[in-house]
């Protein structure tokens, strides 16, 4: 059974994979998985993200191969962000950091105020 038909059988409703095998190796270690995010979308959100990364992230050639408009692309991609958790690529910095950068001189003492008063 692939992805595809894993997310036709549930429907959208919530699941946790409880056994895995390694195919070359046979062993099959089980407990409670969470199936990564992108298995867990329906599967015709599935293929509208390959295809968004297959082209490159280009909205207009998703137009193209989806036939639809801007706008719908945008709300596309915005609903199914809406299902995905993302990685802070810029994370607020720990009070730690601040103290060290303060500490070496690189950002005075109003800044490091300034920056633990926004990290709250």
């Amino acid at each position: 059974m692939d992805w595809q038909e894993l997310t036709d059988l549930t429907r959208g409703q919530e699941f946790k994979v409880e056994r895995v095998r390694l195919v070359e190796s046979g062993i099959a270690v089980e407990g409670e998985f969470e199936p990564p995010q992108l298995a867990q979308l329906s599967a015709d959100d599935q293929v509208f993200v390959a295809a968004f990364v297959r082209s490159h992230g280009s909205i207009k050639e998703m137009e193209r191969i989806f036939g639809v408009s801007y706008p719908t692309v945008k709300a596309r991609l915005n609903r199914i962000a809406g299902h995905l958790d993302f990685v802070d690529t810029d994370p607020a910095p720990t009070g730690a950091d601040v103290i060290e950068r303060l500490r070496q001189g690189d950002i005075s003492v109003d800044e490091a105020l300034a920056e633990l008063e926004r990290s709250r």
